[in-house]
């Protein structure tokens, strides 16, 4: 696959950079020795190799616990009440 400019722009936009011009060249060559090497993987049999998985997942019992670490959590906040840190206010 070749990484033209309209390919670029877009990865721009998508990861919020700016290249400078004098690198967008450099860049799209180095993007398409990356994705021609991710294309290759594509060529690689897999059919015979099968997958290592245990279809079960453990799971432990869904029980409510009466959580004491709350309080010393609370314990040690400049202000709280009711259960909950009380902060400055942020927003105006």
């Amino acid at each position: 696959m070749f990484v033209d400019d309209k390919l670029l722009d877009k990865l721009e936009k998508l990861a919020m950079i700016h290249i400078a011009q004098e690198k967008r060249e450099d860049f799209k060559e180095e993007l398409s020795e990356i994705i021609a090497k991710m294309d290759s993987l594509q060529e690689v049999d897999t059919d015979s190799i099968t997958l290592q998985k245990d279809d079960k997942t453990p799971m432990r019992p869904d029980l409510p616990e009466d959580s004491a670490i709350r309080d010393q959590i609370l314990k040690q906040a400049p202000k709280a009440k009711d259960g909950y840190f009380i902060v400055p206010k942020v927003i105006g």
